[in-house]
C-alpha cells in the first residue's frame, strides 16, 4: 500500500496512490509504504528518484547499519515501534515492527510491513491540527514523540492490570487456579513491560542519531530535547514495573508454595496418626501358638477399638495444636 502525504492549509492530507499518475502532481512530504510491491517501488523511484531496497526492514542490531548518513545528504534510520496486541491470554500478541525512514530531498520515506498504531494517531492528529506539521523533518520528529506517548499510555495499562493481579494474589485465601492465572497474566505483563523498554532505548538512539546529525532546527532541537526527557522518564516506570512484576511473581510462587506444603502436611500427619494401628494390626497378626488374647471372646472388638483410638488419639493432638489447619 502506498500513501502520499502533502501539506494543505497547515494540514497533512492523505492521498492513496493506485499508479504512477497520482504521484505526478502532488508535492510529497511524506511517503509511507506499507508492505509495498515491486510495483509501488517503481513507482517511487520514477516519481522521485529513490531505490527502496528489498532488505530496508531486515532485523539488523548493529548501530552503523540503522543509523547513517549517506554522501548525497540521504539520512537513514531503522527504528522499532510498539504494537500493543490483546491482554487476554489468547489474544493477539505484543510485538515490535521494524520501520526504515529515509529523508531524502526534504520527503521523508517511510517503509514497514504492517500498519501502526503509531502512525494512525499520527495522521488523525496532522489532519485536525492546523501547523502540527510544517515539513518531513517534522513528521518524523512527531512519529517518535508519538510513540513515547503510544508507550506511556501502554504502561498505564500495565499499571491497571497489575493492580487487579495483586488484588487476587494479596487476598486471605489464594487457590492454585488464582495462581496460576496470576502468572500467566504477570509473565504477558513483564513481555509488554520489557518491549516498551527495548522500544522506548531503540528510540532514544534514533532520536539522538538526528540530534548529532546537525539536520534539525533550533525548534526541532528543542523538541528532540523533550523527547528524550519524556523517554527518561518512561525509564523510570519500567523500572518500578520490573520491580514489581517480580514481587507479585515472588508473592504467587509462595502462595504455592503455601499450598503445596499443607497437602504435604496432610499426608505427613495422616502416615505418623496411621502407625499405632498398623502397629497393633501386625501384633496380632503374629503367628504364635500362645497368644492370650486371641482366644477371648471379644478380643477381636478390643483390637478393633485400640486401633481406632490409635488414629484418633494423634489426630486430637495435631487438631489441637493446629498442625491440621
Amino acid at each position: 500500500m502506498l500513501n502520499v502525504f502533502t501539506l494543505t492549509n497547515g494540514r497533512l492530507m492523505q492521498h492513496e496512490i493506485d499508479g504512477p499518475a497520482a504521484l505526478a502532481g502532488l508535492r510529497a512530504i511524506w511517503v509511507d509504504m506499507e508492505a509495498p510491491s515491486p510495483e509501488e517501488k517503481g513507482w517511487v523511484l520514477a516519481r522521485f528518484g529513490i531505490t527502496i531496497p528489498d532488505d530496508v526492514t531486515d532485523e539488523d542490531i548493529e548501530e552503523s547499519a540503522r543509523f547513517y548518513e549517506e554522501d548525497n545528504g540521504e539520512l537513514h534510520i531503522r527504528s522499532d515501534f510498539l504494537v500493543e496486541g490483546d491482554p487476554e491470554p489468547d489474544g493477539d500478541p505484543t510485538h515490535n515492527v521494524r520501520v526504515a525512514f529515509i529523508l531524502h530531498d526534504n520527503v521523508l520515506f517511510s517503509i514497514h510491513d504492517e500498519d501502526l498504531p503509531v502512525f494512525r494517531l499520527l495522521r488523525l492528529r496532522a489532519r485536525r491540527t492546523p501547523a502540527f506539521i510544517e515539513e518531513a523533518k517534522d513528521v518524523l520528529l512527531k512519529l517518535f514523540d508519538t510513540d513515547a506517548e503510544y508507550s506511556a499510555d501502554s504502561l498505564e495499562g500495565i499499571y491497571d492490570r497489575l493492580e487487579r493481579v495483586s488484588a487476587a494474589v494479596l487476598r486471605e485465601q489464594v487457590t492454585d487456579r488464582i495462581a496460576a492465572d496470576a502468572l500467566a497474566a504477570i509473565a504477558r505483563e513483564e513481555d509488554l513491560n520489557g518491549r516498551i523498554r527495548r522500544n522506548m532505548m531503540d528510540t532514544r538512539r534514533a532520536v539522538g542519531f538526528m540530534m548529532r546529525s546537525r539536520l534539525l532546527g533550533a525548534e526541532q532541537f528543542e523538541d528532540a530535547r523533550q523527547i528524550m526527557r519524556d523517554i527518561d522518564s518512561l525509564d523510570s516506570h519500567t523500572a518500578f514495573l520490573f520491580d514489581k512484576i517480580n514481587f507479585l511473581m515472588d508473592a504467587t510462587v509462595g502462595f504455592i508454595n503455601i499450598n503445596q506444603n499443607k497437602i504435604i502436611k496432610i499426608f505427613s500427619v495422616a502416615s505418623v496418626a496411621l502407625l499405632p494401628p498398623t502397629l497393633i494390626a501386625s501384633i496380632y497378626g503374629m503367628n504364635f501358638a500362645y497368644m492370650p488374647e486371641l482366644q477371648w471372646r471379644y478380643g477381636y472388638y478390643f483390637s478393633l477399638a485400640l486401633m481406632v483410638t490409635a488414629v484418633a488419639a494423634p489426630f486430637l493432638f495435631f487438631w489441637r495444636k493446629g498442625w491440621l489447619r
